[in-house]
């Protein structure tokens, strides 16, 4: 494993900037990812620590040691891609003893790492398989072997799952965290799948426009979001305008009159203090919303049901406003009940302070 340092890591392709003064600190251990929007720098950032992109500026540090125009060879890093860049001519186990054989390691050592390596990724009874013979899951396992083979300082992860099927996905990004932990690798990530990064990551990183919007823990990012950007790319919300009307209580709440109402809400980010008559936004996730007849003083939006869906574990809601925003989304978890009038009635959806969190607006 490997602690990883960069400072101020700038990257241009001709005019265009894809990295722009980056800071990031990955722990020894840990499985970090890279999340954000196409273009956002997630796999030119992946690149650059692997070796295959120098930095323009900035650095690049392995325990201490800087790394910024080591060649890739040179780095011990493994990178595992998302199309598997399998050898269709060859077995199983000469893809995955392929790396070793060009760092000339003696036959018998390659056999028992080879060996070992299809154990890890329970493929050890496939090593005389053609690759064209496995599924697709079994492939992706013989492309996670060939990456731990040669043993690297630290494991790179470039869309890995995506060509698989959903159930295979789940399967494999619970096997990734597993062998991560239990070999102790410190482990990159790249993905645009947020359940994948949510489900199994220790830290993640949401980047936009070639910079850092935010780091934090999986829990950390989707409840306290610093930015309209952070919100909406990371699962779903509902935006409310709105202005502030109130210095903050005791609790750290404010005072929210919108559209819709009044509301309390909470910064996400907690250095962040908006003053009296700033706009802002509240984000809102549907399934912090529940229905009801009676409209409380605070929290409350009231609006008339035009869409109700059932799909068992929960039942999805679309509530009219005529105001902003003119819908609000609505997920209830386990339903009881499902409301399915799509007259006059009003009905309101309320939320917890707690789970109102503000944002800037711009």
């Amino acid at each position: 494993m490997v602690t990883i340092r960069i400072r101020g890591l700038t990257k241009r392709f001709g005019d265009s900037v894809a990295l722009r003064g980056l800071d990031l600190d990955i722990a020894a251990g840990e499985l970090f990812f890279l999340l954000g929007p196409s273009g956002c720098g997630k796999t030119t950032l992946l690149r650059s620590i692997a070796g295959f992109h120098l930095p323009d500026e900035g650095t690049i540090h392995f325990d201490g040691d800087e790394v910024s125009h080591v060649p890739p060879h040179r780095r011990e890093t493994a990178m595992m891609f998302q199309s598997y860049a399998l050898w269709p001519h060859l077995n199983v186990f000469r893809n995955v003893a392929f790396g070793l054989e060009e760092r000339k390691v003696p036959r018998a050592e390659i056999r028992t790492r080879v060996q070992q390596a299809l154990d890890m990724v329970k493929m050890g009874d496939f090593a005389q398989r053609k690759i064209n013979q496995l599924s697709g899951g079994q492939q992706q396992r013989v492309a996670l072997a060939r990456a731990l083979v040669v043993r690297p300082r630290c494991l790179m992860l470039d869309e890995p799952l995506s060509n698989l099927d959903a159930k295979l996905r789940i399967e494999m990004r619970t096997e990734i965290r597993r062998i991560c932990k239990e070999f102790g690798l410190t482990a990159i990530y790249v993905t645009h799948d947020q359940k994948e990064a949510l489900s199994i990551a220790d830290r993640m990183a949401i980047l936009d426009g070639g910079r850092i919007v935010q780091i934090g823990a999986p829990e950390e990012i989707y409840r306290h979001p610093h930015t309209a950007t952070v919100a909406s790319f990371i699962g779903e919300t509902n935006f409310i305008p709105g202005l502030v009307a109130s210095p903050p209580d005791t609790e750290g709440n404010y005072d929210i009159e919108t559209d819709l109402g009044p509301f309390q809400a909470h910064p996400g980010d907690g250095n962040w203090q908006p003053r009296l008559g700033d706009r802002v936004l509240l984000s809102i996730r549907p399934e912090c919303l529940s229905l009801q007849n009676a409209r409380p003083p605070i929290n409350a939006i009231a609006g008339r049901l035009a869409e109700s869906t059932y799909l068992g574990e929960t039942a999805h809601y679309a509530l009219k406003t005529g105001a902003e925003p003119d819908t609000i989304h609505i997920a209830e978890l386990n339903p009881r009940r499902v409301i399915r009038d799509r007259g006059d009635e009003t009905w309101h959806a309320t939320a917890d302070t707690q789970d109102i969190v503000m944002v800037p607006a711009g």
